[in-house]
């Protein structure tokens, strides 16, 4: 039987870092519970939502599909950590190194991408 999406690398690393920004998000002033809040937190959890989706897919080219959905999220994570920097919610350090790290999941998640897409090409 396959493994499942929790014992992939990209969906573990995205489910630590949704960890830290419920971690962080929790300080945030209440003026921003249902904004930057709820859309950081909505972010971070749809890019392994959709990591475990692209798992659950048959077809190579819908699991890309699907992934790039999962990078998108990702890149708006870090958006909305830069604007909770600037709002001084987050530290520049605390901020650079959530981005930084989000930086490495997407990266991974484009190995992940170029992997599905060999596989892809040679059928």
């Amino acid at each position: 039987m396959a493994e499942g999406f929790n014992k992939m690398k990209i969906w573990q690393i995205g489910y630590d870092l949704l960890m830290e920004i419920y971690e962080v998000t929790s300080k945030f002033p209440d003026i921003e519970k249902y904004a930057l809040v709820q859309q950081m937190i909505k972010a971070a959890n749809s890019v392994i939502a959709n990591i475990a989706e692209s798992h659950g897919r048959y077809y190579y080219l819908d699991k890309i599909r699907v992934l790039y959905i999962s990078r998108g999220e990702a890149e708006e994570v870090q958006s909305h950590l830069s604007v909770a920097s600037g709002r001084d919610y987050l530290s520049k350090d605390k901020s650079n190194d959530l981005i930084n790290r989000y930086e490495s999941l997407i990266i991974k998640i484009n190995e992940q991408i170029k992997y599905l897409r060999s596989k892809a090409d040679s059928k």
